[in-house]
């Protein structure tokens, strides 16, 4: 991987990472693809219609169904999807606390079982290393230890030490593993825990950073029941502790104003699957705030979506139409809604990005929220 700074304003910077597969400027969001693939879109629209430059696929669900060797017969995530830009992979850690109910940590990694068929299966830092080795992800995070928030001292404390544990493991893996030449082009990133609690951020990023070889670093186990300004508070806490010349990455947030206050925060890389999750409930974003598509005041709008947006579908349907789909339940809604949220959220990030380059955040971030209907 190829990292540099091309520009900062105040802590917001703008970057270029490069993999094998892909050149990624920053401030980037990642569309979140589960199970290999975006819901509702495929490679085409990923790479043709959104210039998406690097979506997420899930370790976890991978590996349960079809299976990463499966996917490294067809030449990884690149071959089995067709999508031939940048892959980042997932280690599975949110899904064991998403799925507490059926998942258990302990010292050397976590057991669960399969959400599919009741199956027992055991994650380690090494196993999840080799499923990602197979999926031929260009940046893969490493197995961590997620807390749901809020959590006792003690559970935080065990977390932080568990992820630092697990992390030690897994660069002395990868190390080992990367002088293989099939595994010498993937990327590998650390995950910062340590709830809300300042200290706890402190330590688990110092003692991440002091492992030295890693690729970039992620902030994780935010997002997950603690409020708004808790998180920006933290993140604001934890970024002066990650390294200036790697990429800085914040797992699985968010609203379109959580990417433009952590992006002034310092953060580079983003991913969440609220764009496409709420295009399939009705929820479309625009320039102007959410409107619900359900609601019968649309019905007969003959405009956009949003008058400002250039996507796919505003260049084509009207908001009338787009309605009507919603409340036929056609399947081509889906797709069309879920190109104008995806869109929304890229070119977001890319007006953020000019507005770092040319020294304007701050007007940038006044005029976003100015626009917002109150």
């Amino acid at each position: 991987m190829k990292f540099k700074i091309d520009a900062v304003d105040g802590d917001a910077r703008a970057c270029t990472i490069e993999t094998t597969h892909s050149v990624i400027q920053t401030p980037v969001f990642m569309p979140v693809g589960t199970v290999g693939s975006v819901k509702a879109l495929d490679a085409y629209d990923m790479s043709e219609i959104l210039d998406s430059k690097i979506i997420l696929a899930n370790t976890y669900h991978m590996y349960l169904r079809p299976g990463d060797k499966t996917v490294k017969e067809f030449g990884g995530l690149h071959g089995f999807t067709t999508y031939d830009r940048s892959f980042l992979t997932d280690s599975g850690g949110f899904q064991a606390f998403s799925l507490s109910s059926i998942s258990k940590a302990d010292p050397n990694g976590i057991h669960f079982k399969s959400h599919i068929d009741g199956s027992s299966h055991y994650f380690t830092p090494e196993k999840v290393l080799d499923i990602e080795y197979n999926l031929n992800s260009d940046i893969m995070m490493i197995l961590d230890d997620l807390v749901a928030l809020p959590a006792t001292k003690e559970r935080v404390r065990l977390s932080i030490q568990r992820t630092y544990e697990w992390a030690k493991r897994s660069i002395e893996y990868h190390s080992k593993m990367k002088q293989l030449e099939e595994n010498s082009k993937q990327n590998i990133f650390a995950i910062i825990q340590g709830g809300t609690d300042k200290e706890f951020r402190k330590i688990s990023a110092e003692g991440l950073v002091s492992l030295e070889d890693f690729d970039g670093y992620a902030i994780g186990g935010l997002s997950v029941g603690e409020s708004n300004e808790e998180m920006y508070d933290i993140v604001s806490y934890t970024t002066p502790f990650m390294p200036k010349n790697k990429p800085r990455y914040l797992m699985g947030v968010g609203t379109p104003e959580d990417l433009v206050e952590n992006i002034e925060r310092g953060v580079d890389m983003f991913d969440c699957v609220m764009p496409t999750r709420n295009a399939r409930n009705g929820t479309l974003f625009t320039s102007y705030g959410k409107i619900n598509v359900k609601s019968s005041r649309y019905k007969h709008i003959d405009e956009p979506i949003d008058s400002e947006c250039d996507c796919y579908t505003c260049k084509r349907y009207s908001l009338g139409y787009i309605h009507h789909l919603f409340k036929a339940k056609e399947i081509t809604y889906f797709r069309l809604a879920s190109l104008h949220n995806l869109h929304y959220y890229l070119h977001l990030v890319k007006e953020a990005r000019n507005a770092i380059i040319e020294k304007r955040f701050t007007q940038f971030k006044k005029n976003f929220y100015n626009k917002r209907v109150k």
